[in-house]
């Protein structure tokens, strides 16, 4: 089928060249010229086809807006030329213009998807720095404290289809449920007093999409904003569907103190660990600390020397050893 599209539009130049070299008496070369365009149609698939959308709609945006100022520029210039003077200026600025027009929107269009074009024409995506927050990061809290330090600013999104699902975690029969989801509501109400934070509550929805990270996804695409949130899965999903995303279990992840083996520190064992006579502790930032021949130490606080760290895509692992057993096992070495 797509060769016989290919076939009729060649066939079409090459008519069309024909006709116009017949009525100047050039017939040949009318012909060549119009097989030698329709070529360069049917092919240029070929072209466009690694050319992404984005720098294809910036370069004929920026071309047209090119040429539309060389006409404005042209008006009063073409009432001061003489005829051919005026046709050689006239052919020279439009070029010039259209060139330079083409190249600013081939740079300026890259990266442009389709949702964020169908964002800018509904009146978004001329704002910078739009963020939309996940329930999961809502209900966790700890979005508020980093806006409070000053790391984050600018514009919260928070769709309807998120405050519902608040709403319906708010009102679960479940104590623990009702808790957390009145805790968001807190959070978010504590947000929106921030001088730094503008939260704007918008009633976009995707009917068509049933599940809530899929609709979040759709909404970072259509207003080009970035999604803030700690859930893994989305994390992964919005990624692989070009969205940026800003996960608040990297940030504390990063923001955790460097530790080193042969470093020490002071841990109470808390529990006993997966392993066979294992200890774990924890540190003041939620990091597990996996005492060796811990069992017979939980309830105390002890000093332990650092033998390795784990770094997970949960976190990190630090483990380690009880002072007293290396001290032990530096006698025997001694003796």
């Amino acid at each position: 089928m797509l060769i016989v599209a290919k076939g009729a539009v060649l066939a079409l130049f090459a008519l069309s060249g024909f006709l116009l070299g017949y009525r100047q008496g050039y017939e040949l070369y009318g012909l060549t010229l119009g097989v030698a365009f329709g070529i360069i149609t049917t092919f240029s698939d070929l072209i466009l086809r690694k050319v992404d959308f984005g720098t294809l709609v910036g370069g004929l945006v920026g071309l047209a807006s090119g040429l539309l100022f060389a006409a404005l520029f042209l008006v009063p210039l073409n009432l001061l030329m003489q005829d051919e003077t005026g046709t050689l200026s006239t052919f020279a600025i439009r070029g010039v213009f259209g060139y330079g027009g083409l190249l600013v929107g081939l740079r300026r269009g890259k990266g442009l998807t389709l949702p964020g074009l169908l964002g800018i024409l509904r009146g978004r995506g001329f704002e910078e720095n739009l963020k939309i927050l996940d329930t999961s990061v809502i209900i966790d809290g700890r979005i508020a404290d980093v806006c409070e330090a000053g790391f984050i600013d600018g514009v919260f999104i928070v769709p309807q289809f998120i405050l519902q699902e608040l709403q319906h975690i708010a009102d679960s029969p479940d104590s623990m449920k009702r808790a957390r989801g009145r805790r968001g509501l807190d959070v978010l109400q504590r947000i929106q007093t921030m001088s730094t934070i503008t939260v704007r509550i918008i009633e976009e929805d995707f009917s068509k999409i049933k599940e809530v990270d899929a609709k979040l996804v759709a909404l970072a695409q259509l207003m080009n904003a970035r999604v803030i949130t700690n859930d893994f899965n989305l994390n992964k999903v919005a990624r692989l569907q070009g969205v940026t995303v800003l996960n608040i279990n990297e940030l504390a992840n990063a923001l955790r103190p460097v530790v080193l083996p042969g470093e020490s520190m002071r841990v109470f064992v808390l529990k006993e660990g997966k392993e066979y006579n294992q200890g774990v502790a924890y540190l003041d930032d939620g990091t597990m600390v996996v005492v060796e021949n811990g069992r017979k130490l939980i309830g105390r606080t002890i000093e332990v020397t650092v033998t390795s760290v784990l770094q997970t895509t949960a976190g990190r692992m630090i483990f380690a050893r009880a002072r007293e057993d290396n001290e032990r096992d530096d006698a025997r070495t001694g003796k």
